[in-house]
């Protein structure tokens, strides 16, 4: 019963990567040039070794582009396919991607996070009439955190590693509204996709031989007095 489940529930989220996957090009509608278009930004952060590191993942909505709060009702962002690449994959123990910042109080129409070795998605849409995406039109790069990767970190990520968060250029990252008749990507020139990496940390600062030293004054120093 359990893996019919799982089979029923790729399925769908298959289905549904298929219908965003499938939103008409609005190359040949879209009656305005795009000079800046809409952006979609994976955070570049640091974290120690053995920790879980949250990453922040924005949407910035352009003025001028086929989606936004600029243009009439029906036409805003409400849905977005968003899909990360991440590597070396053995530098990572687990990765969830989840919503956050100004969709994590909004109820999805739906939502999935299919994953795969070294890639994982988060795909979500919305009701324009009930749930709109509160953007902020034009805001400050990079926009507005509309996501977050939960990334714990293997036991083998060594400090210095570089986990880069390399976002699908296909596809497979895209933003549409929530009919799904209108969809920008790369493709179309409407989407600009910025990566992002984590860089690992010592989990304990190394102090060195001069602050060792130090340290082993001022304990010495600090016991002397004590006693009196």
């Amino acid at each position: 019963m359990k893996s019919k489940a799982n089979h029923w529930k790729t399925v769908r989220a298959a289905l549904l990567i298929g219908v965003i996957a499938s939103v008409v090009s609005t190359t040949a509608v879209w009656a305005g040039s795009i000079s800046t278009p809409d952006v979609v930004t994976v955070a570049t952060v640091t974290g120690p070794q053995f920790s879980t590191v949250d990453v922040p993942v924005f949407i910035r909505d352009s003025s001028g582009t086929p989606l936004g709060l600029d243009q009439p009702a029906g036409f805003h962002i409400q849905a977005y396919a968003i899909k990360v690449n991440y590597a070396p994959a053995a530098a990572v123990q687990s990765i969830t991607f989840t919503r956050g910042g100004i969709t994590t109080s909004l109820t999805p129409a739906s939502e999935s996070s299919p994953s795969s070795a070294g890639s994982i998605s988060l795909i979500d849409s919305f009701s324009e009439a009930t749930n709109p995406i509160p953007f902020t039109l034009n805001g400050t790069l990079p926009g507005n955190q509309v996501a977050t990767l939960h990334v714990t970190l293997a036991n083998t990520a060594t400090p210095g590693t570089i986990i880069t968060l390399t976002l699908d250029p296909s596809s497979l990252t895209q933003l549409s509204n929530d009919t799904g008749t209108v969809g920008e990507m790369v493709s179309n020139g409407a989407l600009t996709l910025v990566n992002g990496s984590i860089t690992v940390l010592p989990s304990v600062p190394a102090l060195g031989h001069i602050a060792l030293l130090v340290l082993a004054i001022s304990l010495v120093f600090i016991a002397i007095r004590s006693r009196f």
